[in-house]
């Protein structure tokens, strides 16, 4: 090549610019819609990270991080499985830890932004439930990335095996 390096966004024919994604790889611009998020033509030239491009449809971006970042905690996560396990007040889930009321109701708000779980009002009490739409969606861009592992793995296999 000359060393110039070919920019031109995708814009998919016949798609209306509101119905695009920005898709941004690397600090470079990409058209992609949603339809064609996991079998997109990508340009030369241009570095994608094809987790971000192919997982676009699922979660939006800003999302998949606040949920992630409210699941890197410990006792989060067990808020979690007991919901999931089971609707419970705060007042219940703030018995089964070493830590102040306010503390687990932090944690519950924490949850709740992230749209992991869902409180509602029964009585006195705020009762929580897992919010299971949400974790499913979660558990499909998990299983996706995991999709993508496995077959990188299974290429770097091929690759090892043909040097043997």
């Amino acid at each position: 090549m000359d060393g110039t390096e070919y920019r031109r966004p995708l814009r998919p024919s016949g798609t209306s610019d509101e119905r695009l994604q920005r898709a941004r790889c690397r600090g470079r611009s990409a058209w992609i819609s949603p339809q064609n998020a996991l079998d997109v033509e990508l340009s030369p030239g241009i570095t994608y990270n094809c987790m971000v491009v192919r997982n676009r449809a699922l979660l939006p971006e800003d999302e998949v991080d606040r949920i992630f970042r409210a699941l890197a905690d410990a006792t989060r996560r067990d808020i979690v499985r007991r919901t999931l396990a089971g609707e419970a007040s705060v007042s219940e889930l703030a018995g089964a830890y070493d830590m102040s009321f306010a503390a687990v109701q932090k944690h519950v708000a924490r949850l709740e932004g992230a749209g992991i779980v869902t409180k509602h009002p029964r009585g006195r009490e705020r009762i929580v439930c897992a919010n299971h739409e949400v974790i499913a969606q979660v558990q499909a861009l998990l299983d996706r990335y995991e999709q993508i592992w496995r077959s990188r793995i299974d290429r770097l296999d091929a690759v090892l095996e043909d040097h043997e």
